[in-house]
């Protein structure tokens, strides 16, 4: 297999509360897997798990965490391998950087675009083309701080898109987007699997489930709760159980949502 994430007998702590509780979990690089659990479920510390920000509390006794089948990384060979967008990066973007000088520093890992940054011709033609792809090309000279969330969260994943990386991590995309931000994401995800990148997304919404998902990783207090493929994961049962009350769930023209029953 060939692996993104090799996780076995992994911990998180938080002061004496075990924040991940012996998590063994493996995702390929070639699946498309949503990761969906409430609020508080362990998610949002999964994802820093899997992206070097933090690691387990305890090593020995069996205790495995490799990302691409190794221990540690340089931030600068993983950004090939490894997109990341988080609302947080979004965040440290809201300053005088424009929709491509946004894009652009996707190259160097940084916020913007600085002077000492050997930017190439290749670079300005990747940089516009995922711009393109993404549908956005008529705000690239538009500052991010004035972009709806939507049209920066956008930027933000052709920044991300800019290195070719093998896997595309979304982290609770849809956060503070409206409805028809909402559904231009929702094509927008669709249209990078398509191209051959696999998307890890973390979220608590159905809604944002596209049918390219063909795994599904159930987080709850911190557990893995279930695992596997969309046919015995994804279902109305398994969502009242992981959210605790009773739901129904729809699903019509590749668009997810559930409702209390």
């Amino acid at each position: 297999m060939d692996s993104f994430i090799e996780l076995k007998k992994v911990s998180v702590l938080r002061g004496n509360r075990k924040i991940l509780d012996d998590i063994n979990l493996n995702i390929s690089s070639s699946e498309n897997v949503a990761v969906i659990g409430p609020n508080g479920s362990g998610k949002s510390t999964f994802i820093k798990l899997i992206t070097g920000k933090i690691y387990p509390s305890y090593t020995g006794n069996g205790t495995v965490c490799r990302l691409f089948e190794r221990r540690r990384w340089n931030i600068h060979d993983l950004r090939s391998m490894l997109g990341i967008v988080t609302n947080e990066l979004q965040y440290d973007f809201y300053n005088e950087i424009t929709g491509f000088e946004a894009v652009l520093s996707g190259f160097f890992s940084s916020i913007g675009i600085s002077n000492n940054h050997a930017v190439t011709k290749e670079m300005i033609r990747k940089a516009g083309d995922m711009i393109d792809f993404l549908d956005v090309s008529s705000l690239k000279d538009k500052k991010i701080e004035t972009m709806s969330s939507g049209e920066a969260r956008r930027f933000l994943i052709a920044r991300s898109l800019v290195n070719s990386p093998k896997v595309l991590v979304l982290d609770e995309p849809s956060n503070s987007l409206d409805i028809s931000s909402s559904l231009k994401l929702h094509n927008t995800m669709r249209k990078i699997s398509d191209s051959g990148t696999k998307i890890i997304l973390v979220t608590h919404l159905v809604s944002d489930i596209i049918p390219e998902m063909d795994r599904f990783v159930f987080f709850k207090d911190g557990k893995i709760f279930a695992d596997g493929k969309r046919s015995e994961i994804f279902t109305g049962d398994r969502l009242s159980s992981l959210f605790d009350m009773e739901v129904r769930l729809d699903e019509n023209n590749g668009l997810c949502w559930i409702r209390a029953v």
